[in-house]
């Protein structure tokens, strides 16, 4: 019996996630972390990244993608969150899908979004070279680093377009999160750009590039807390107390409880937001998933810090790069009270009467 095009597609993708894991395993090193850390961009990573087609993964397989199923490509971004990894793969394949569905051709190299909404000043003019590009975007991951940055920027009429800035473009401001990565504001000032890096937007993008990132966050936030709960249950089997392990006592397996419900609900909202990718119930799964793993994210860090005690604030120990990924990433492309107040909006604009349909429907 041969296989269905679905099961195929499945088949892929379980053995995409499997190889990708054994890659950041072989790959990911407390020094090369350190290293990221210092600003150096891991090249070796990246190359073994791109070389396993990777950044293409949800880019359709006519266009030189891999053509998976969002499930699995978001999988596959948090898989690497879980092994923060210091580099844009997320970014990439977002912004890889994204340029592809608008222009029909696969990026090739890294790439990274540009966090502004609709509303936001970003603005494209046609001239006779080509485009002129003017604005500020503020917090772009890897904006120094990426080989493009796509934007969304609007004309004099209000239309929409996806613009592609090559490194180099526009004047860069180095700046860092919490997690030190990269966070760059770009700044343009009437910038040329040349007319085959401009493609109107497609369908859907009322709010810009900060959905697709926020989408991006949650899932990256999903796999972050995986890992900061793994450093926790491993030091409370492993720390011994008044003759035990902490694990054993009830006011730690309390706290663990605790943060192990605050992970599942984060993640079923994450993976929701997922299955929405691309159909219209995506604003408002996207806006529930950055609320609630946002809100997660601080409980989970807290506890699993709280879990060991002294030891988890060290360099020494690992806890820590995913629990300031986590805390930055919540407060990236939209936090809590954004997406909150963006939940109550898209309610209400519906009416009471659509509250329950709008509930199941998504």
């Amino acid at each position: 019996m041969t296989a269905s095009p679905a099961h195929a597609t499945d088949d892929i993708g379980t053995i995409i996630l499997d190889q990708a894991d054994r890659l950041f395993r072989q790959h990911v090193s407390a020094a090369l972390l350190a290293s990221a850390e210092r600003g150096e961009f891991p090249c070796p990573l990246w190359d073994a990244i791109d070389t396993a087609g990777l950044p293409l993964a949800l880019v359709p397989d006519a266009q030189g993608g891999a053509g998976l199923k969002p499930a699995h490509a978001l999988g596959l971004i948090r898989r690497a969150a879980y092994h923060t990894i210091p580099l844009p793969l997320g970014e990439t394949i977002i912004a890889a899908a994204l340029w592809a569905e608008a222009s029909g051709a696969a990026l090739k190299g890294s790439a990274s979004l540009a966090p502004t909404n609709a509303s936001e000043g970003l603005s494209i003019a046609r001239v006779a070279s080509g485009y002129r590009l003017a604005g500020r975007a503020a917090r772009i991951p890897w904006a120094r680093q990426v080989n493009n940055v796509l934007v969304f920027a609007r004309d004099d009429k209000g239309a929409g377009f996806l613009v592609l800035a090559p490194r180099g473009t526009g004047n860069c401001e180095e700046r860092r999160n919490l997690a030190n990565e990269p966070r760059d504001p770009l700044v343009f000032d009437a910038t040329p750009i040349a007319a085959d890096a401009v493609r109107p937007a497609p369908e859907g993008f009322a709010d810009g590039l900060l959905p697709h990132g926020a989408l991006l966050r949650s899932v990256q936030m999903a796999g972050a807390m995986e890992r900061s709960l793994d450093h926790a249950l491993a030091y409370a089997n492993e720390r011994r107390q008044f003759g035990r392990p902490i694990a054993k006592f009830q006011a730690i397996q309390h706290m663990l409880a605790g943060a192990a419900g605050q992970y599942a609900a984060a993640s079923a909202a994450a993976d929701l937001a997922g299955e929405a990718y691309g159909s219209p119930a995506f604003p408002l799964a996207v806006a529930i998933a950055k609320a609630r793993t946002g809100e997660a994210a601080g409980q989970v860090a807290a506890i699993c810090h709280q879990v060991h005690a002294a030891m988890g604030f060290t360099q020494e120990h690992p806890l820590h790069f995913a629990t300031r990924r986590l805390w930055s990433w919540r407060d990236e492309f939209g936090n809590e009270a954004f997406w909150q107040e963006r939940i109550g909006r898209l309610v209400a604009s519906r009416g009471g009467e659509a509250l329950w349909q709008t509930v199941v429907g998504i």
